[in-house]
C-alpha cells in the first residue's frame, strides 16, 4: 500500500536469516512432492488438493473471538459464493455483480462538520480547510454500531497524499508551509457518523459530535515500555511522552472494547535534511529506510521536526500502532509502542485460549517480517476501555517458518521468536540494546538478530471466525533474484497468502504449522507452464490477479481479497486489467472476481455492516501512473516529469468518481445487494 514511485518497497533487511522462499523450497522437496528431473514446481503439488488446514482426522475447533468481525447471521443453504463472477475491466469505473450496486461515498475533500469548506475541483482548498474535511486516499478502515446496521461511525485511515492532485496545477511551486500543512492534514484519519436514509442510502451526518478529523498534526501520547525513553525526546518534547500526528496510516484493526487501530506504515519517507552534509546515518535509520538524501513530501524544509540533523529523534516517535476511541471525540490517541515499532500493515486482534489479548502484524517491506504480541493480562468484557492497558504490558514475538516434518497436509512448521531483552539470550548478549525500549524501538534489528524468516512483503493479516486459521497476503517481492526447480520465476511478481494453525488452537501457542493458500499467477500470460508463473490449481484465467494485499473475512466465512499491483493489462499481467477484489471459499479453495475499480486505483479498506447487507470498501489514489497502460513516455512529457505532467492534465488517466470533476478523488464504496441479502451470498 504505497505509491508505486517510491522506494518502500527496496529491502533493507541485510541480514542473513533465511527467506520464506527457501523454506518452501525445503519444505515441498522434504514431501517428495517435487519430482527429480521432471521440472515441476510447488505447484504441482498444490495442483491436486490445495493443503488443508484441517486434516481428515482433526474435528474443526470453533474459533476464539476476533475483534473486526461481528457474529454471522443465519448461514443460508447453498454455496458459500452464491454470485456470478465479474470479467476485468481496464475501464474508468466500479465493477460489481449483477443484482448488486455500488454507491460512491465520501470522496477526498468531502465535509464532516457543518462550518467545513466545499472541495475545490482545481485543487485549490488551503491547509487549514483541509484539516475540516476527509482526507486523501483512503485505507483501512471499521465500522461502529450505533443503531445495528443502519447506523454508526465509519473510521477511515488516509495513508498519503498525491502531490500532482493535491495541489493543482501550481503543483509544488512555489513550495510553501501552508502546502506542508495541507499535505499534513490530508494525511491520518476521519471519523464519519453514518446513517441510512429513508430511501435506503447511506449518508453522512454532517455537523455531528462524533465527526472528527486526526492529522499528522494532532497530539497523542506514547504508552507502553517505550514511552519516555530517551530515543523518543525531542526539542519540542523533552519527556518523550507526546507526539503530534500520526502518519501514512495503511491498515487497521479493531480492539474486543470498541476502539480503532490505525497503523503506521511507511513514515520514513517523510524525513529527510537540509544539512550539507547530511549527517552519518545510524544503522537503525538505514535499516528503518531512512533516506540519506532529500525527501520527496519537502516537509522538513518547513517544519524543522522532519528535518532529522536537527530532530534526530523525531522518525523514532512514528511506526507504531495507534489506538483511538471514536466515541470520545476530545480523547487522545495513543501509541502503543508494547507492539513494537516497525512498517506496519494492519493489527488482526484475538483472544487466546485464557482470554489473554493476542495481536498479529506484519512488516511491508521486502524481506520483513511477521510479529505477533501477546498481552500479561486478560480480556474482561465488564472492564470496558480499560482493557487498553492490555496494549501496554505484554511479549513482543516474530515468526520463524521452518519445512520440519507436519501433520495432515500442512507444509512446514513454525515458533514464535520472544523479542525481549531479559528473556532472550541473544538480545540479552546483544549491546545495540541497552534496554527493552530499545528492542521495541528497533524492532526489526532485534528480529534480524534472533533469526525470523524473511517474508515477500507481509500485507494484511485476518483470522477465520470459526477454525481461527491465521492468513497473510504476501503480495509481491520482484526484487528476488533467485531462481531453482521449485522456484522457477526469478521475480516473485505475483504474490501468495500464507496460512497457519496455532499449536493447540490457541492463538498464545509458541508453535505453529502452515501452508500455502493460493499462490497468485497468471495462466492468460503463461498458459502452458507449469510452474508458478501460472500460480497455484486454484487461479485461473477466469481469476487471475497479482499482488494480494488487503484481505479479511466476514462472518460466514468468506476471504475477501483485495489488490494493490501492477495494472498495465499487459505482459506479465496480461488479462489481468485493473485492481480488483475477489473471494475465496477456505474449504474448496474456490476464488471468484467479485469487484474491478477504476483507473489506477488501489482497491483496499474492507468493513461490514453488523448484518453483512452492507459493505465498505476504498478506492485509493484512482488515476495514479504507476503501471498505467497510457502513461505518455518522455517524448510525449517533454520537460515535464509525471507529476507534473498529471498536475496539469489531472484528467489524463482518470475522472472518477466523478466525470469532469476536476480530478479523481479516493472515496468509499458502500456496495448491497439488490434483494437486500447479506453481500456475497
Amino acid at each position: 500500500m504505497k505509491k508505486p514511485d517510491t522506494l518502500d518497497d527496496l529491502p533493507t533487511n541485510l541480514s542473513s536469516n533465511e527467506h520464506f522462499q527457501s523454506v518452501v523450497e525445503r519444505a515441498v522437496s522434504r514431501r517428495g512432492f517435487l519430482k527429480s528431473g521432471l521440472g515441476l514446481s510447488a505447484v504441482t503439488f498444490l495442483s491436486g488438493s490445495l493443503a488443508a488446514c484441517t486434516s481428515d482426522d482433526d474435528t474443526p475447533v470453533a474459533g476464539t473471538p476476533t475483534a473486526g468481525t461481528p457474529p454471522a447471521p443465519a448461514p443460508a443453504a447453498g454455496p458459500l459464493l452464491g454470485f456470478a463472477a465479474v470479467a476485468t475491466s481496464s475501464g474508468d469505473a466500479i465493477v460489481v455483480p449483477a443484482g448488486y450496486s455500488a454507491q460512491i461515498f465520501t470522496p477526498w475533500g468531502s465535509p464532516l462538520f457543518s462550518d467545513s469548506p466545499a472541495w475545490r475541483a482545481d485543487g485549490t482548498n488551503t491547509g487549514e480547510e483541509q484539516a475540516r474535511q476527509v482526507g486523501d486516499n483512503h485505507d483501512g478502515m471499521s465500522y461502529f454500531p450505533i443503531d445495528g446496521s443502519n447506523e454508526g461511525l465509519l473510521v477511515m485511515n488516509h495513508e498519503y497524499c498525491n502531490y500532482e492532485y493535491l495541489f493543482g496545477a501550481e503543483f509544488m511551486t512555489p513550495w510553501t508551509a501552508d502546502k506542508v500543512s495541507k499535505a499534513l492534514n490530508a494525511h491520518g484519519v476521519s471519523v464519519l457518523h453514518v446513517k441510512k436514509n429513508g430511501a435506503g442510502r447511506w449518508e453522512v451526518h454532517i455537523g455531528s459530535p462524533y465527526n472528527r478529523r486526526i492529522t499528522g498534526k494532532t497530539p497523542m501520547t506514547l504508552t507502553g515500555p517505550a514511552a519516555g525513553d530517551a530515543l523518543l525526546r525531542t526539542t519540542a518534547d523533552p519527556s518523550g511522552l507526546n507526539v503530534l500526528g500520526t502518519l501514512n496510516n495503511c491498515a487497521n484493526g479493531k480492539t474486543l472494547w470498541n476502539t480503532y487501530l490505525t497503523c503506521e506504515e511507511n513514515f520514513n519517507g517523510y524525513f529527510a535534511t537540509a544539512a550539507s552534509p547530511a549527517p552519518t546515518r545510524s544503522a537503525a535509520f538505514v535499516r528503518y529506510g531512512i533516506s540519506a538524501g532529500g525527501s520527496g513530501y519537502r516537509w522538513h524544509e518547513h517544519e524543522d521536526r522532519f528535518d532529522y540533523a536537527k530532530e534526530p529523534n523525531e522518525a523514532n516517535r512514528f511506526g507504531w500502532v495507534v489506538e483511538i476511541n471514536p466515541f470520545e471525540p476530545g480523547s487522545t490517541p495513543k501509541k502503543r509502542t508494547a507492539l513494537g515499532r516497525f512498517k506496519h500493515e494492519n493489527a488482526e486482534m484475538r483472544l487466546a485460549a485464557d482470554k489473554r489479548v493476542v495481536v498479529y502484524m506484519g512488516d511491508d517491506q521486502a524481506n520483513d517480517y511477521i510479529y505477533k504480541f501477546v498481552s500479561d493480562g486478560v480480556f474482561d468484557a465488564s472492564r470496558g476501555l480499560a482493557n487498553g492497558n492490555l496494549l501496554d504490558a505484554g511479549k513482543l514475538y516474530v515468526a520463524k517458518f521452518d519445512a520440519g516434518a507436519a501433520s495432515g497436509d500442512f507444509m512446514g512448521v513454525g515458533e514464535w521468536l520472544l523479542l525481549d531483552k531479559a528473556a532472550n539470550p541473544t538480545l540479552a548478549a546483544d549491546a545495540r540494546f541497552a534496554t527493552q525500549a530499545e528492542v521495541l524501538i528497533h524492532a526489526r534489528l532485534a528480529a534480524d538478530a534472533v533469526g525470523a524468516t524473511k517474508m515477500d512483503r507481509p500485507e494484511w493479516i485476518t483470522t477465520h471466525p470459526q477454525t481461527g486459521e491465521v492468513y497473510c497476503a504476501l503480495t509481491n517481492n520482484s526484487g528476488r533474484t533467485t531462481t531453482d526447480e521449485a522456484n522457477p520465476r526469478a521475480q516473485n511478481r505475483y504474490g501468495q497468502i500464507v496460512r497457519w494453525r496455532e499449536a493447540g488452537d490457541d492463538a498464545a501457542a509458541m508453535t505453529f504449522e502452515w501452508d500455502l493458500f493460493v499462490l497468485a499467477g497468471n495462466p492468460v500470460a503463461y498458459p502452458d507452464r507449469q510452474d508458478l508463473r501460472s500460480g497455484s490449481a486454484n487461479v485461473s484465467a477466469d481469476n487471475t490477479f497479482n499482488s494480494p494485499d488487503g484481505i479479511g473475512f466476514d462472518g460466514a466465512g468468506r476471504l475477501w481479497i483485495q489488490t494493490d499491483g501492477n495494472f498495465s493489462n499487459s505482459g506479465d499481467y496480461a488479462g489481468q486489467g485493473n485492481n480488483q477484489m475477489l473471494v475465496a471459499d477456505p474449504e474448496s479453495k474456490e476464488i471468484r472476481r467479485f469487484l474491478v475499480g477504476p483507473s489506477g486505483c488501489e482497491i483496499t479498506g474492507l468493513a461490514f455492516s453488523p448484518d453483512y447487507r452492507t459493505m465498505f470498501i476504498n478506492v485509493q489514489h484512482p488515476g495514479e501512473a504507476g503501471s498505467h497502460p497510457r502513461a505518455p513516455d518522455a517524448s510525449m512529457r517533454g520537460s515535464l516529469s509525471m507529476d507534473e505532467y498529471l498536475a496539469q492534465n489531472p484528467l489524463a488517466f482518470s475522472q472518477w468518481p466523478e466525470a469532469g470533476g476536476g480530478r479523481p478523488r479516493s472515496a468509499t464504496v458502500v456496495i448491497t445487494k439488490d434483494d437486500g441479502g447479506v453481500v456475497g451470498s
